[in-house]
């Protein structure tokens, strides 16, 4: 199973040149807020019309500053104003969120990419509907490598996450094996597995390892390790790929942002993605 990118579905080019293609958002933690800002200033083609949020008052007055602040209104009210949603809540919304759009025929950008692995119904919805799933690069880099490399044979897929221990506080894989990582003074490895495996235990962390895993040879195949590091200020995954076609090596240290699980990249990789979709010139697949 790959990652889904634009392709035939590619709903800017659906939509038509002239009217913009409406954006909706599903969450407004630190990734939806920068992602509506953007939209709010501008991004040729795209339009925000609606977002979604646990508390719809509180999610008001964030957007408030907006020149065109949208509508806030609940979940299953998204799709009727919204040719792609991008999903930025809690991984468990995901079915709640996606499932309208792709009965709809329509994009669905995934954040919570764990998400996927225990909801893999939607894909088959995707298929059925015409509608598409969308895994974008994220916090990660060089899965468009990982996808090249996976039309030829991938020997192996290793990844390496190294974190701040505030940035793996409270993760369940963490309580149900009794590990405390609060008072470490050195590097601690914590998990090796595959992600799969840290999907479960690690929601709110490893979207990256599933990522990664959809574009090159599954969730089963890839393996994980990861690390609480008192030393570091940000989140570093080292990627080792071994296929017929290359054998590479790329790391990547993220700031983390407002949500210390969570890096900056990660809603400018989203916003990278939005402006591609009316761009004159692509760079990458």
């Amino acid at each position: 199973m790959k990652a889904f990118a634009p392709g035939k579905h590619d709903d800017f080019a659906r939509h038509g040149k002239n009217a913009p293609l409406r954006i909706a958002i599903a969450g407004l933690g630190a990734i939806g807020l920068k992602i509506a800002e953007a939209l709010d200033r501008g991004i040729p083609g795209c339009a925000l019309a609606a977002v979604s949020a646990n508390d719809r008052g509180k999610a008001a007055a964030r957007l408030a500053h907006l020149a065109h602040a949208p509508p806030v209104v609940a979940i299953d009210a998204l799709e009727p104003l919204a040719d792609l949603v991008i999903e930025c809540a809690p991984a468990n919304l995901l079915p709640a969120i996606a499932e309208p759009f792709l009965r709809a025929g329509k994009t669905v950008l995934v954040l919570s990419a764990g998400a996927i692995l225990v909801n893999q119904h939607l894909i088959e919805l995707a298929r059925e509907h015409g509608g598409q799933i969308v895994v974008p690069t994220g916090a990660l880099l060089g899965l468009d490598a990982v996808a090249a490399a996976a039309e030829g044979k991938i020997r192996s897929v290793r990844m390496v996450t190294r974190k701040p221990v505030r940035g793996l506080a409270g993760a369940p894989y963490l309580a149900e094996h009794n590990i405390r990582i609060e008072d470490i003074t050195e590097p601690l490895r914590i998990f090796e597995g595959t992600p799969r495996e840290a999907a479960i235990g690690f929601p709110a962390n490893l979207n990256v390892a599933v990522a990664l895993s959809l574009a090159g040879i599954g969730p089963d195949r890839t393996t994980l390790e990861i690390w609480a590091d008192p030393s570091l200020e940000r989140n570093v995954h080292r990627i080792e790929v071994e296929a017929d076609s290359a054998s590479f090596s790329m790391q990547i240290e993220n700031v983390p942002s407002e949500n210390p699980r969570t890096g900056r990249i990660t809603a400018l990789s989203v916003i990278s993605y939005l402006r591609k979709l009316g761009a004159p010139l692509r760079v990458g697949s």
